[in-house]
């Protein structure tokens, strides 16, 4: 099937490598043109049930698959530093041969803002975090020596030798629906992410969220023109099936989803590689014939 779109897949860290290894190689065989996976410490109804961790999953990913791009949607600061998350991102730049892209976000308050033992942030200190945790990332990965003293993360003579693969460093995509959010994509990303509307109790149909998606886009638009960037050198994605209906019922129906936001200028949509049961379970056999055509 010919889609005016890239699409690309998330794949959960649900599954022990001998088994989940054959879902990552099928995607690359499949031709999707990037594979995700989720990096959260627990997840939903998974904290007592089996969660791999993102960097590992993708470590390996990147030695069994050949052409796809792969990259956590997303990785956030609730429990991360940019130190050492830099040290694991030019590894996996390394290892996949420079198909790495970092998906980045400003975390929520769930298991992944207490775990560690604190009080989850306010939304205002989320915000601030983010946009200094993206900054000093890219500082990291653009630079092989850095010093830098920030409100909430520092760096003290830091070497990331060798850098990264692709140069100046691995494209980030940013997660981003408020205004500060979109500052920091239309800053430092080279793709902006967005799952829809926020805080529904199930995926809205198309009809709602390609007009959700459409004011998402304006407002990009403008946090690109305050700091004089071309809105059209950031590509704008969409992950579907978490409050977007994912359009996998045939496909037809992914083709008209497809084609729908394509119009509004989104250039990737990501859905989720089928599982046996909610969230995201669907019909590995239609799937298959969406994606295999």
């Amino acid at each position: 099937m010919k889609l005016p779109v890239r699409v690309g897949v998330v794949i959960l860290p649900d599954r022990a490598w001998s088994t989940a290894v054959d879902a990552w190689q099928r995607a690359d065989a499949l031709g999707f043109d990037h594979a995700w996976t989720y990096d959260h410490l627990t997840w939903r109804g998974h904290r007592d049930l089996p969660w791999f961790g993102a960097i590992p999953t993708l470590a390996a990913a990147s030695v069994t698959t050949t052409r796809i791009r792969l990259g956590p949607l997303v990785t956030s600061p609730n429990f991360r530093h940019p130190m050492p998350l830099a040290k694991d991102l030019i590894t996996l730049d390394d290892l996949s041969r420079g198909r790495i892209t970092l998906g980045v976000g400003a975390g929520g308050t769930g298991w992944d803002a207490t775990m560690l033992g604190q009080q989850p942030w306010s939304a205002e200190e989320r915000s601030e975090r983010f946009e200094e945790f993206v900054a000093l990332t890219d500082l990291l990965l653009r630079e092989p020596a850095s010093t830098s003293h920030g409100r909430f993360y520092s760096v003290e003579g830091a070497r990331t030798h060798p850098g990264c693969v692709q140069r100046p460093r691995m494209p980030f995509a940013v997660a981003a629906t408020g205004p500060r959010g979109m500052a920091v994509a239309a800053r430092w990303g080279s793709t902006w992410v967005t799952t829809g509307p926020r805080q529904v109790a199930e995926p809205v149909p198309t009809d709602e969220g390609v007009v959700i998606v459409r004011r998402q886009i304006a407002a990009l638009e403008r946090a690109c023109a305050q700091v004089r960037r071309d809105p059209a050198t950031i590509d704008r994605l969409v992950l579907v099936g978490v409050s977007l209906d994912s359009g996998l019922d045939s496909p037809a129906s992914f083709e008209d989803l497809a084609s729908r936001y394509a119009n509004e200028g989104v250039t990737d949509i990501v859905v989720h590689w089928p599982r046996d049961s909610d969230p995201y379970g669907s019909d590995p056999a239609v799937f298959e014939r969406i994606f295999a055509t």
